[in-house]
């Protein structure tokens, strides 16, 4: 149902142009990969070397790539990829750190300080660089990448959620409520929970658009997606040997990666302001 609350944000939403490109790009995205699960112009995976190199025309929109593949098809099909490992990569950040970071606030003391230790300790390590060394130890492979992306989402969601969640517990109708006779749990559930989910919807847009950096990182290495998987990274990989030859191969598949990315930072921005309206009248 719709409340005179949430009347209020979706005018304010409609009126913040961050929130409204960023959901458009984002949205976009979406589209592609949805509508490349039941068609494509030409088959992502089927090669045919006597077209390969082909240039854009009605036909090929992008033209064709060193194996014969419709450069647009590809595109479309790696969308999947790249959706998938963001929502796994951050599904797993968000189900183990958001559930962390709770347990830290609630409890304090000595387990806080661990739980905030291990953190630091995992920041201390380039999270891209661990997640190559993951990934090379595990195995190859679109799961192997979501998981070691999604694990060092963990600490990022954990940080976060411990720092709103001991705001929360420092306001008055938390205290009434401990008063009542109400459990820890209970408290963190029905009121510590609620008040800080819009903080980790925005945490989680923007660690989606790092998963999908770090999976084309991970792809273009050969530690990604496996072919015949469309992936995005592979293809600048591929696109490597013939840069001289054809440098759209790889402006293609970057401007891909580039649209999906800004327009989920962007959307992340306008959901932080529009969260907090203070913090746009700030900028």
């Amino acid at each position: 149902m719709f409340n005179k609350k949430n009347i209020e944000f979706l005018k304010r939403a409609i009126k913040h142009r961050s929130f409204i490109v960023g959901g458009s790009m984002t949205l976009l995205l979406i589209f592609c990969a949805f509508i490349s699960l039941f068609w494509t112009p030409w088959d992502p995976i089927k090669q045919n070397l006597l077209i390969r190199h082909s240039p854009p025309s009605w036909e090929h929109l992008l033209g064709t790539d060193q194996f014969g593949r419709d450069i647009f098809s590809v595109i479309m099909a790696g969308s999947q990829n790249s959706i998938s490992v963001g929502l796994v990569s951050v599904s797993i950040g968000i189900i183990f750190g958001v559930s962390i970071g709770l347990l830290a606030s609630t409890k304090r003391g000595w387990v806080e300080e661990l739980i905030m230790r291990l953190c630091d300790f995992m920041y201390a390590f380039p999270a891209i660089l661990l997640a190559i060394m993951l990934v090379a130890t595990i195995g190859q492979g679109s799961i192997n990448a979501m998981v070691a992306i999604g694990i060092f989402s963990i600490p990022v969601f954990a940080r976060l959620t411990r720092g709103a969640a001991n705001a929360i517990w420092a306001r008055e109708y938390i205290l009434a409520s401990r008063s009542a006779g109400k459990g820890l749990f209970r408290i963190t559930i029905e009121h510590v929970l609620p008040n800080i989910l819009s903080v980790i919807i925005v945490q989680a847009t923007i660690q989606f658009a790092l998963a999908i950096l770090a999976e084309a990182a991970l792809s273009f290495l050969g530690l990604g997606a496996q072919p015949p998987t469309p992936s995005w990274g592979r293809m600048l990989s591929e696109a490597r040997s013939m840069i001289y030859l054809n440098p759209w191969l790889a402006v293609y598949p970057g401007i891909a990666i580039a649209i999906s990315v800004l327009g989920l930072n962007l959307l992340g921005d306008g959901l932080r302001d529009l969260v907090d309206p203070r913090l746009a009248r700030k900028r």
